[in-house]
């Protein structure tokens, strides 16, 4: 009985090296662009995030040295 079992990952790194290599430079660089396009989306929302805790005076703000005081208390 084998205990080994295949996960999604493995799934499709293996499907993958089933390709031609232009089609696997073609995934690759689709998947490039994808993460990229995901970072970016994150950033935003980071951003957007930012902006409201600003907006509604919940940010915090103030100089390095208030940022030390403030992560040596804590």
């Amino acid at each position: 009985m084998n205990s080994y079992e295949e996960t999604p990952f493995q799934k499709a790194l293996e499907a993958v090296e089933c390709l031609p290599m232009d089609a696997r430079e073609e995934v690759i660089e689709i998947l490039k662009r994808r993460l990229a396009e995901d970072r970016r989306e994150e950033i935003a929302a980071n951003a957007r995030e930012a902006i409201e805790a600003v907006r509604e005076k919940r940010a915090k703000h103030g100089t390095i040295e208030d940022l030390k005081k403030d992560l040596l208390t804590e």
